[in-house]
């Protein structure tokens, strides 16, 4: 690899977008948000400055997120938003135009690859290739995806959930349930509004249940002070909410993600299913930080369950890891030029 060929391994999420590079590790974690005024289509902000104005702008801007469930909805946002993070990450200095590799849901139609890969040329990278996240993600969380045993890894994001049995570095099965984190945070707004009367807003609703959001019910009861709007008279009003709540609004989205599960182990080949039953069930994606989201796993498939370190970081450094080692995951890979 020459001193002037920058490779970048970006894993362009729903609600977050990581940028990784070789050496480097993480560079870029910011939101997948792109602010644009409406009269002129112009892109006034991009990543945490533009989250910032979600729920807040007036009627000449508009916060956008132009992924929806894990696929690019809005080509143009989507180009601009690419060639901000690699711009960022690669600083001012800029001699060639860097190899990019793209993590994308691994359900994704030939068409929704294509655009992914034409908006990263687009947005000045040299070469794109594509990673199936559940393999770069199976790649970051150390999993030797090379052998020729199975190994089940579950990719909990924003917009998906993906659930993918590796061996011999491929996919064997695999299942992606448009259900994370989002899905989690507007099942939490609704049930706070049916239960309490109070309207609360999706950055709300995603802080209740980072702080008391748990899988399963809890011995040690967590409570949060919530503020919102009173649907009744209007005016802003402060409930304390438990951890409860937030286990029993979101039982339906997390059995979405169970029954996924279940589908790819009945698809698996029973070799490979004896040794995911050995070996255990490995959970990341940011939203595999929910507490006792291993033990629901654990406990609805009867298999351990494990969350990889650093689970939000693990389909990053994978892509990572597959850009350093490009010739050992030829297989794994999709490139275009």
């Amino acid at each position: 690899m020459s001193v002037f060929t920058r490779r970048i391994g970006i894993d362009l999420g729903t609600t977050y977008t990581l940028v990784h590079l070789p050496g480097r590790g993480i560079v870029l974690n910011e939101p997948s948000v792109v602010a644009l005024s409406i009269i002129d289509k112009k892109v006034l902000a991009v990543g945490d400055e533009a989250k910032e104005m979600i729920g807040r702008t007036p009627d000449t801007i508009i916060a956008l997120r132009p992924l929806k469930d894990g696929v690019i909805a809005d080509y143009r946002t989507t180009e601009a938003m690419l060639r901000y993070f690699i711009n960022k990450a690669l600083g001012g200095v800029r001699f060639l135009r860097p190899e990019v590799m793209i993590a994308v849901p691994g359900g994704i139609t030939s068409t929704e690859r294509r655009a992914v890969i034409d908006a990263t040329l687009a947005a000045g990278a040299k070469e794109a290739y594509i990673i199936k996240e559940p393999i770069a993600a199976a790649i970051g969380a150390n999993i030797p995806i090379g052998s020729p045993s199975g190994h089940m890894i579950v990719d909990i994001g924003g917009g998906t959930a993906e659930v993918a049995v590796i061996s011999l570095g491929g996919i064997v099965v695999n299942n992606s349930v448009r259900i994370g984190g989002n899905k989690l945070d507007a099942a939490i707004q609704e049930f706070v509004r049916k239960k309490y009367g109070l309207a609360i807003g999706e950055r709300t609703a995603e802080q209740v249940k980072i702080e008391i959001g748990s899988a399963m019910i809890m011995e040690d009861k967590l409570t949060m002070e919530v503020r919102g709007r009173d649907m009744i008279s209007g005016l802003p009003r402060t409930v304390p909410i438990l951890s409860d709540d937030i286990t029993e609004a979101i039982q339906n989205e997390l059995g979405g993600i169970i029954q996924a599960i279940k589908n790819v182990l009945q698809e698996t080949p029973p070799e490979l299913s004896a040794d995911v039953m050995d070996k255990g069930i490995v959970l990341s994606g940011g939203t595999s930080h929910l507490r006792n989201i291993e033990k629901l796993v654990a406990q609805a498939i009867g298999v351990p369950a494990y969350v990889a370190d650093e689970p939000l970081l693990c389909v990053a450094r994978g892509t990572g890891i597959a850009l350093d080692n490009l010739e050992s995951y030829k297989r794994s890979i999709l490139s275009a030029k």
